[in-house]
C-alpha cells in the first residue's frame, strides 16, 4: 500500500533526516569553533542571535511550504508519469543515482539564477551579507527566497520526474551538505582538495562569499562540484587568509529586522561604502 504524502515526510525527514541534521549542525558549531578556517569579524553570540530568527522563518517555510510542494510534484510525476525518469523507467539503484545528479544539477541552475537575476538577489543577498561564514550561515536564508523557490524546485523536481523518496532522500543531503560547506571549519589542506574533486568544501564555498563580484560569481554547486566544473565556474585559487566575507555595500552587522525588510530596498551597487570597487590583485 502506497504511503500518503505526509507519511512519507513524517518518517523520511522529520524523524529520520531533521534529528541528524540538527545533531550535524550542533557537532559543526562547536567543532568549528575550535578548528577555525577565517577570523572572525563579528561577534558570535549577535550573530547567533541574528541568524537564529532570520532562520526560524526560513526553516519553518522549508517544511511546511517546500518541501510538501517537493514531495507533491514528485506524487504528480509518478501519477501521471511525466518526467525524465518516469519516460525511461530505469531500474532502481540507477534511477536513484541520476535522480540524485539531475535533482543537484537543478540546484546549481537555482543558486546560479539567485545571483543573475536581481529580483532573486534581493532575497538571497540576505544570505550574503553576514560579515562571517559559518553553520549558521547555512540557515541563514530570507523565507521569501524559500517560498519562491517553491515555483522552480518543484517544477524541477516534476521535469526530473523523481520519487517522493528519491526528492526527499536528496533535500536531507543537500541540507547537510549546504551546512557542512559554510562552516568556518579546517580542513586539512591534502583533505579539502581531495574532497573538492567530488563535493563542496568549506574552502571551496568561502571563495563564493567574497566581497570580490568575480569570486562570488563562481562555486554555485550545492553538493557535486561537477557542475561547476562543467560550466567554467569553479574557483579553487584564493587563500581563505584573503577572503573578505560578504557583500561590499554592507560592512557592519545587520539585526535581523532590517534583513527582513532587505528585499523591499533598493539594489545597491556592487561597490564599498566609499565607492571603491573590489578587486583581487594576485
Amino acid at each position: 500500500m502506497r504511503k500518503s504524502n505526509s507519511e512519507q515526510i513524517r518518517k523520511l525527514f522529520d524523524f529520520g533526516g531533521a534529528p541528524i541534521l540538527a545533531i550535524g549542525v550542533i557537532g559543526l558549531f562547536y567543532t568549528e569553533k575550535r578548528y577555525a578556517l577565517r577570523k572572525r569579524k563579528d561577534s558570535v553570540w549577535q550573530r547567533l542571535k541574528t541568524n537564529a530568527m532570520v532562520s526560524s522563518t526560513a526553516v519553518a517555510t522549508l517544511r511546511l511550504s517546500l518541501i510538501p510542494a517537493l514531495v507533491r510534484a514528485a506524487t504528480w510525476a509518478q501519477k501521471y508519469q511525466v518526467g525524465v525518469l518516469q519516460v525511461l523507467r530505469l531500474p532502481s539503484p540507477l534511477s536513484s543515482i541520476l535522480s540524485f545528479l539531475l535533482l543537484d544539477y537543478g540546484s546549481y541552475r537555482w543558486h546560479k539564477l539567485n545571483h543573475r537575476l536581481p529580483f532573486l538577489w534581493r532575497f538571497h543577498q540576505v544570505h550574503h551579507a553576514d560579515l562571517d561564514l559559518d553553520v549558521t550561515t547555512a540557515l541563514r536564508f530570507h523565507f521569501g527566497e524559500v517560498l519562491i523557490s517553491v515555483l522552480y524546485r518543484g517544477g524541477w523536481a516534476l521535469l526530473v520526474g523523481a520519487t517522493p523518496r528519491q526528492v526527499l532522500v536528496y533535500e536531507v543531503i543537500f541540507e547537510g551538505a549546504t551546512n557542512f560547506h559554510h562552516t568556518n571549519l579546517k580542513l586539512p589542506e591534502k583533505v579539502d582538495r581531495s574532497l573538492t574533486n567530488f563535493i563542496v568544501t568549506p574552502r571551496m564555498h568561502g571563495i563564493h562569499h567574497s566581497v570580490v563580484r568575480q569570486e562570488t560569481d563562481s562555486n554555485y554547486s550545492v553538493v557535486c562540484t561537477l557542475w561547476d566544473r562543467l560550466h567554467g565556474t569553479l574557483r579553487l585559487d584564493i587563500p581563505q587568509e584573503q577572503i573578505n566575507i560578504g557583500v561590499p555595500y554592507i560592512r557592519k552587522h545587520t539585526d535581523a529586522k532590517e534583513l527582513m525588510v532587505m528585499p523591499l530596498r533598493p539594489l545597491a551597487e556592487w561597490t564599498f561604502p566609499d565607492g571603491q570597487v573590489p578587486v583581487r590583485v594576485l
